[in-house]
């Protein structure tokens, strides 16, 4: 069991100057986007290293939804700076785009596709030494600050895939709830989305003791290893304050208790995936971002079109559960109860019905697009869809419930429409 250090408070963000100098570093590089650059977070890190005259130089050419390309010039930057300390400040692609330039950057020689998850890469294990990344989460969803993934969009494929390592995760994350004051709505839900998932597919992933084969050697061990009884006290612990504030988050920016909630939950969820895996929302959701056509979300100010990781993976999830509950059918109906479903007369086989029920009133309360077609995809790009889903096995494999190129169409004609 792999969990990072947190910490977690109003303002503590305030320290980041005093850690780097307790880390003895000389060099620092801070990596952020365009939008955040101009806002509060990164200007109260820039406040700290100056107070604490730590020596830096700013990346802030990240790509929301990042891709090989904009990976690779990150970790050109990386490279050239020589650096012996990172600070992440933004949302999962800030944090993972940097989990990456610190990666390569410490092993200088290695082929870009060396460490990149299987079938797509070589998959192989980090054995290089890292520098210390200190990550500063500004949205409540991935949870990067927490888990040795990071995702990217590989363009030539037109599919999404990452590099998993224990080694890449962060050494401290510092949730400073401060941070998501600044989230626009739509923001603020897609991120909320995300927590929702991560904790549901953890909880009903693949218990760890039916992963076969074990590995030959603890090194080849992954980072996602299936439900287990640590993470399902994380999981179980977003999914109720998800429950309770997600709504509340997005309907009112000014609501500080919901919106520092959420930002715990994104956390908690980042430790309880970040160990037991996702399966099929985010098996499927890979092409749904990589296969994107003309969609731009509201709020989001970016000039490409892009689908929210959050949607992609959240669209998907009446369909998912309803075709997974027939494995674990107790979890997914207390994971429904959870969610404000009534299951005093609740038969156990209707399980799966029960949770896609809740989880689109869910999403219908929420202004959320009508299913797939809504974002601009029809009938005719389902193969598409299920050829990007299929080298997708680190996750997929992680569903309770194996499942057939047939089975992924019927999913994704299921996905649709949701209302």
């Amino acid at each position: 069991m792999a969990i990072s250090n947190i910490r977690y408070g109003e303002g503590v963000t305030k320290e980041i100057g005093m850690d780097l100098q307790n880390l003895g570093a000389g060099r620092v590089c801070l990596m952020t986007d365009k939008n955040l650059s101009q806002l509060p977070p990164v200007n109260a890190v820039l406040d700290s290293l100056a107070k604490y005259g730590i020596n830096f130089q700013m990346y802030d050419n990240v790509r929301v939804e990042p891709t090989d390309q904009s990976f690779l010039d990150a970790i050109k930057f990386a490279k050239k700076g020589e650096f012996d300390a990172y600070v992440a400040v933004g949302g999962g692609s800030v944090i993972d785009t940097c989990k990456a330039a610190n990666l390569y950057a410490a092993s200088p020689t290695s082929d870009f596709l060396d460490y990149v998850n299987a079938l797509i890469g070589k998959g192989k294990p980090v054995t290089v030494p890292l520098k210390p990344l200190i990550a500063v989460p500004t949205t409540a969803g991935t949870g990067s600050e927490t888990t040795g993934v990071a995702i990217f969009d590989f363009k030539e494929l037109k599919v999404k895939t990452g590099i998993a390592s224990r080694a890449i995760k962060p050494t401290l994350g510092i949730v400073d709830p401060l941070h998501t004051l600044s989230m626009p709505e739509r923001i603020v839900a897609n991120s909320g989305f995300d927590v929702l998932c991560h904790a549901l597919e953890s909880y009903t992933a693949l218990p760890y003791n039916m992963r076969s084969p074990c590995p030959s050697n603890p090194i080849n061990r992954p980072a996602y290893q299936g439900s287990n009884p640590i993470s399902d006290v994380w999981a179980l612990h977003a999914l109720r304050i998800v429950a309770k504030y997600l709504k509340r988050a997005i309907r009112n920016p000014e609501d500080r208790e919901a919106r520092a909630n959420m930002h715990l939950a994104s956390a908690f969820a980042g430790i309880g995936f970040g160990n037991a895996g996702v399966h099929l929302c985010h098996g499927m959701s890979y092409p749904i971002s990589g296969l994107v056509k003309t969609y731009k979300p509201k709020d989001y100010n970016v000039d490409h079109s892009l689908v929210p990781h959050g949607l992609s993976v959240v669209l998907t999830s009446p369909a998912v559960f309803a075709f997974t509950a027939q494995v674990h059918p107790e979890r997914h109906l207390e994971a429904a109860e959870i969610l404000g479903a009534d299951i005093r007369t609740a038969r156990i086989k209707d399980a799966g019905f029960i949770l896609a029920d809740t989880l689109r009133k869910f999403l219908f309360d929420l202004n959320v697009d009508d299913g797939l077609a809504a974002i601009g995809y029809s009938k005719a790009d389902i193969p598409a869809l299920v050829k990007g889903t299929l080298p997708q096995e680190r996750v997929t494999k992680l569903s309770p419930r194996p499942q057939t190129e047939e089975d992924l169409s019927a999913l994704f004609e299921a996905s649709m429409k949701l209302y």
